[in-house]
């Protein structure tokens, strides 16, 4: 049973004597700075809990690390909703119990492909992947139930890995369609994501037919128009989308196949879409829709972070590095 959740009010509160704490403008700057400068500038913004957890700009990942404890101790204890709880943290345990159960049926050690906890503990998921009985996942995620189950059967039928991550790539997004189907926000974050990642399966496919079977269900463009993408000349495939909002997207992903590079860009895009999308409206915010942005701008800061000091240490320049960053 879930916690009751805070009143949003308080919350908003909270979270407006915390943005203090974001890095926001402090970002850019790391870029220009060499890698123990940066460090220390990050030391003393407090991120990460600071000194306390890293002591050399080799050890930045302790600190990025650290910060998402933080993030997920925050969305765990101010979430608004139970649908945003879910939405934020359930897919997590979709991953875990892929990574578990094809982990078991290799014979290797999952740990590695683990992702941070999600509604569900880890040493419960392990403890149905080794018993090969997902029934105490029913009262807590009945679909994650039944995917685990038809997933530990197709795997002793083909051991195909491959087919497995997709079983659990869509059950993950069914879940979250019934998660959201009350939150027009959560619903229209939700069905955007969902188009362009079916935009990415279509230009990454090897034919119409393996894209039609990896599409994932819930977004909000045909099949007809995804096919274009896959088989048709780009003038078609431009006008079949010139309509829809995913046209600078879809653009970007031609852009990238022509000149032969892969669709980073693109990618970039989708997984900063949620911050963007609240970001552009910062100022007309209301009710539970702070929480979110607050959350995406942390875990966005997160990202930054990572990129920042993994390019600083390859000795990258200045203008390469903030290319590469999301959400500027």
């Amino acid at each position: 049973m879930l916690a009751p959740r805070l009143d949003v009010d308080y919350t908003n509160g909270v979270i407006a004597a915390r943005e203090k704490r974001l890095l926001k403008d402090k970002i850019l700057r790391f870029c220009e700075l060499s890698p123990s400068e940066a460090f220390r500038a990050l030391l003393e913004s407090g991120y990460g809990g600071g000194a306390e957890t890293a002591s050399s700009a080799y050890d930045y990942e302790k600190l990025i690390v650290r910060e998402e404890e933080l993030l997920d101790q925050f969305i765990r204890e101010y979430s608004p909703s139970g649908s945003i709880l879910s939405y934020l943290l359930s897919p997590r345990d979709f991953h875990n119990a892929k990574a578990l159960i094809k982990a078991a049926s290799l014979g290797e050690d999952a740990q590695k492909m683990l992702a941070p906890e999600g509604l569900i503990s880890i040493p419960l998921l392990q403890e149905c992947v080794e018993n090969g009985d997902f029934a105490p996942l029913e009262a807590l995620n009945q679909t994650l139930r039944e995917t685990c189950e038809k997933a530990t059967e197709l795997l002793k039928e083909e051991h195909s890995g491959a087919k497995v991550g997709d079983i659990f790539e869509k059950a993950s997004y069914l879940y979250l369609q019934n998660t959201v189907r009350f939150s027009p926000v959560l619903k229209k974050l939700l069905t955007a994501k969902t188009d362009m990642t079916n935009i990415l399966i279509a230009f990454r496919a090897k034919d119409v037919e393996i894209a039609m079977d990896k599409y994932l269900p819930g977004g909000k463009l045909k099949e007809e128009q995804l096919k274009l993408l896959a088989d048709s000349d780009v003038e078609t495939a431009l006008k079949a989308f010139a309509a829809t909002p995913h046209l600078a997207f879809v653009k970007s992903c031609f852009l990238a196949k022509e000149k032969g590079l892969p669709l980073t860009e693109a990618e970039r895009i989708r997984d900063g879409y949620d911050e963007t999308f609240f970001a552009k409206r910062k100022y007309e915010l209301q009710n539970k829709e702070p929480f979110l942005y607050y959350v995406y701008r942390r875990k966005t800061e997160n990202v930054n972070v990572r990129i920042i000091f993994a390019c600083l240490l390859a000795g990258m320049s200045e203008t390469e590095i903030k290319k590469r960053l999301r959400a500027f």
